[in-house]
C-alpha cells in the first residue's frame, strides 16, 4: 500500500509542476517539436489553370442527397462550375488537368474540430499527423491548441499552410486561455481581458478553455474574446464544474463545448454537485476516468421535462456541440482499441509508447481497466448520445472532433473513427457527411459573423474535396487509411477496398495512398533508430 501511494503520490506531484495547462493539452516540458519540413516537388499537384474532375457521384455536404454523373471544373483554388447529367457534352475539354472519377464520389474536405499536435513524446514532428490528416480527407483543422507553450509554432505553420509551402491542412489556431503570454498570472477579470486581447494581437483564431479557472475570470475571457470576434470552445473539466458546468458556461456566452464534460452535471436529478466516492482522486486518472462513467447514474431520465428544458438551454444559446466520442471509446473496449489494424504500420513507436498504461501520461489510464468499468463506459455513451442526438434533431449543430494522439487513437485513423460513432449515436450517413464538412465550417466562421469559404461544394467555394473510390454512405469504413475488408461472393476471397483516392486542398491535388507511404516510412524510421 505504501508502494502504491508513492507511485500516485509522485505521479500527481509530475502532473502538478506541469500544472499550467490541463493534462490533454500537448506537452510543453522536455524536447522541442521539429520544424515542418518545407513541401518538395511531387508532393500534391497543381494548382491548376483549369482542372475538371469527371465523372462522380456527389455528395455536396449540404446534407442533399448524392446525384451524379457530375464533372467539377475547378480553376486555381475555387471550384468554378458544376456540370450536371449530360456533363461531358458541356462540359470544357480544354483543361491543364482532369481526374477521372468514374464511380468515385466526391465530397467536401473535411474539418477536425479537435485537433492537438504538438508532443514531441508521441510525435516529434507535426508532419506525422498532417499527413494522417490529409491522407483520411481532413483538409481543415482547428487546433485546440495545435501547438501550445511559449514560442510554439502555431500561428507559423498556419502561416505555412495557408501559403501551401508546407503538407498540412487548413489551420485555425486557438490559444489555451492563459498559455504562452508574459504578462502575468491571470488571476483577476481585468488580466483576463488583458489576455483575451493578447491572444488577438497575436493572430490565433480563438480561445480554448479548462473551467480551472474563477466564474468572474471565465465570464470577462468570454466577454472579451465575443468582442473581438473570437470562437471559445471549453473542456468544462471537473475542477471547475462545481461552480461552472455547461449550463452556467452558457449564461457566460461560451459558444462550443466539447467531450462530455459539463452535460450531465448540468443534469444532476439529486444534489448541486456530483458523488464522489470519498477515496476518489482526480490526479490518479484510472479513478477520474472509471468515476467518470458512473456519473450517467446520476443524472435525470432522459426525455423527462429537465432533459428538455437543458435541451432548450442548449438551443437557445447556440451552441455547437463537439463530442469527440470516439476519444473514449478504448474505456468500452480497451482489448479492441490496442489491436486497431493500423498501429503496426502507421502508429509511430513513440506514440505506440506514450499509449501505454503510465501513471504521468494523460489518457493512459488503464492500470487495471475491469470489466466492470467496460460496462459502466457502456452505459455511459447510451444518455450522452441520446442528447447528442436529440440536439441535433432539434436544430442543434454538432460537428467533428477526433482529439487524436490519446488512449490508442492515432490521427486520421480517429477522425474516421469519430464519424462511424456519429452514425451510431443516431446520424444518418448524411448527417454525419454534414457534421463532418459544413458545421465544422460553420463553427470555426460563426464568431467573425461571416458564411465559410469551404465546406460546401458549390460554385465560388475554396476547392477542398475528397475522392473516394467507394460509397461512404453505404459504409463509412471505406474512409479508413487501411480501407475495409470485403468478401467477394463471386470468387469467395477477401478484397481489401476503399481508402482516400484523392484529397484536394486549395486546389493541390495529394495521393492519399502516397501521403500513407510516407507515414510509414516514418514509422520504420523511428522504429530503425
Amino acid at each position: 500500500m505504501n508502494k502504491l501511494f508513492s507511485a500516485v503520490a509522485g505521479a500527481a506531484a509530475l502532473l502538478m509542476a506541469s500544472a499550467i495547462l490541463p493534462p490533454d493539452s500537448p506537452a510543453q516540458n522536455g524536447p522541442s517539436m521539429e520544424r515542418v519540413p518545407d513541401r518538395v516537388a511531387g508532393e500534391g499537384v497543381g494548382p491548376f489553370g483549369r482542372m475538371l474532375i469527371r465523372g462522380a457521384t456527389l455528395i455536396d455536404g449540404s446534407g442533399a442527397p448524392p446525384e451524379g454523373p457530375v464533372d467539377i471544373l475547378v480553376a486555381g483554388n475555387r471550384i468554378e462550375a458544376i456540370y450536371r447529367g449530360d456533363a461531358r457534352a458541356r462540359s470544357p475539354q480544354s483543361v491543364d488537368h482532369v481526374i477521372e472519377a468514374e464511380g468515385m464520389y466526391v465530397l467536401p474536405g473535411f474539418v477536425d474540430t479537435h485537433g492537438h499536435n504538438g508532443d514531441p513524446s508521441k510525435a516529434p514532428n507535426a508532419s506525422y499527423g498532417y499527413r494522417l490528416w490529409l491522407a483520411h480527407g481532413v483538409t481543415t483543422v482547428r487546433g485546440v491548441p495545435i501547438y501550445s507553450g511559449p514560442n510554439n509554432m502555431a500561428i507559423s505553420d498556419r502561416a505555412r499552410s495557408r501559403a501551401n509551402t508546407i503538407v498540412a491542412p487548413r489551420i485555425y489556431a486557438y490559444a489555451v486561455f492563459g498559455d504562452e503570454w508574459s504578462g502575468g498570472a491571470v488571476d483577476s477579470p481585468a488580466q483576463a481581458r488583458a489576455w483575451v486581447r493578447w491572444a488577438a494581437g497575436r493572430g490565433y483564431d480563438g480561445v480554448k478553455f479548462f473551467n480551472q479557472e474563477p466564474p468572474a475570470i471565465l465570464e470577462a475571457a468570454l466577454d472579451e474574446a465575443e468582442a473581438h470576434s473570437l470562437g471559445t470552445v471549453a473542456h468544462l473539466g471537473q475542477r471547475g464544474v462545481a461552480e461552472v458546468n455547461a449550463a452556467r458556461a452558457l449564461e457566460f456566452g461560451l459558444s462550443g463545448i466539447t467531450h462530455f464534460y459539463g452535460h450531465f452535471e448540468s443534469l444532476l436529478a439529486d444534489g448541486a454537485v456530483v458523488r464522489y466516492p470519498t477515496d476518489y482522486n482526480y490526479l490518479d486518472e484510472q479513478s477520474r476516468f472509471s468515476e467518470v462513467a458512473r456519473l450517467a447514474e446520476q443524472i435525470v431520465e432522459p426525455g423527462s421535462d429537465e432533459w428538455n428544458a437543458y435541451l432548450d438551454l442548449l438551443l437557445e444559446n447556440d451552441v455547437t456541440l463537439s463530442p469527440t466520442f470516439n476519444i473514449y471509446v478504448a474505456s468500452r473496449d480497451v482489448m479492441r482499441a490496442r489491436t486497431l489494424e493500423w498501429h503496426e504500420r502507421y502508429t509511430l513507436p513513440s506514440l505506440w509508447n506514450f499509449f501505454q498504461p503510465s501513471l504521468t501520461n494523460h489518457g493512459s489510464y488503464y492500470h487495471d481497466w475491469s470489466t466492470a468499468d467496460e460496462v459502466a463506459w457502456r452505459d455511459f455513451y447510451r444518455p450522452w448520445m441520446q442528447l447528442t442526438n436529440e440536439f441535433k434533431n432539434r436544430g442543434g449543430r454538432v460537428t467533428v472532433g477526433s482529439d487524436p494522439g490519446y488512449i490508442y487513437q492515432t490521427w486520421g485513423f480517429a477522425y474516421i473513427g469519430e464519424l462511424e460513432m456519429l452514425q451510431e449515436a443516431g446520424f444518418t450517413p448524411l448527417e454525419v457527411i454534414q457534421a463532418a464538412t459544413i458545421n465544422g465550417a460553420r463553427e470555426i466562421y460563426a464568431p467573425r459573423g461571416e458564411e465559410p469559404p469551404f465546406g460546401i461544394v458549390r460554385s465560388g467555394m475554396l476547392a477542398d474535396l475528397v475522392i473516394v473510390p467507394e460509397n461512404p454512405l453505404e459504409n463509412l469504413k471505406v474512409l479508413y487509411g487501411t480501407g475495409h475488408l470485403r468478401l467477394n461472393r463471386e470468387t469467395n476471397q477477401l478484397e481489401r477496398v476503399g481508402g482516400v483516392r484523392w484529397t484536394i486542398k486549395d486546389g493541390i491535388v495529394y495521393d492519399a495512398p502516397a501521403l500513407l507511404e510516407s507515414v510509414a516510412r516514418m514509422v520504420e524510421a523511428q522504429r530503425a533508430n
